[in-house]
């Protein structure tokens, strides 16, 4: 087992989904470095986290802001996708190019790219046109 898959199913287990009961995992990779979370919820439900976002704001927070891998896992028929939001956060902090694995708690998975995500994502240089 890969040691970002590891670190994202540990992360799973600290969930709090009180409301959904749909725990997910992350773990992201910067050099040798791994950061992870889990999705958070909130009674009221626009202030719940992804735990894509929660982790990637773990390796933000520890002063990186060019990450090279991610991996996200939930208990789902295929590999997990990520939601809207954390398609454009995982555009602002990974290149275009890095490898983004989404997958379920039965093993399967597929590796896709932040380009794939979200093609033509909103970014900084869209701020200053």
């Amino acid at each position: 087992m890969s040691v970002l898959r590891t670190a994202a199913l540990a992360a799973r287990e600290n969930a709090y989904v009180p409301y959904s009961h749909f725990a997910v995992g992350a773990a992201v990779r910067v050099g040798d470095r791994i950061f992870s979370g889990a999705n958070v919820e909130n009674a009221s439900y626009g202030l719940s986290n992804c735990a894509e976002r929660s982790a990637i704001f773990a390796a933000v927070s520890a002063g990186y802001s060019k990450l090279d891998e991610l991996l996200v896992i939930a208990d789902t028929k295929g590999p997990v996708a990520p939601c809207g939001a954390c398609r454009q956060v995982i555009s602002e902090f990974f290149g275009p190019n890095a490898v983004i694995t989404l997958a379920n708690v039965a093993g399967q998975s597929v590796q896709t790219t932040p380009q794939a995500l979200l093609p033509g994502a909103f970014s900084k240089g869209d701020l200053n046109a």
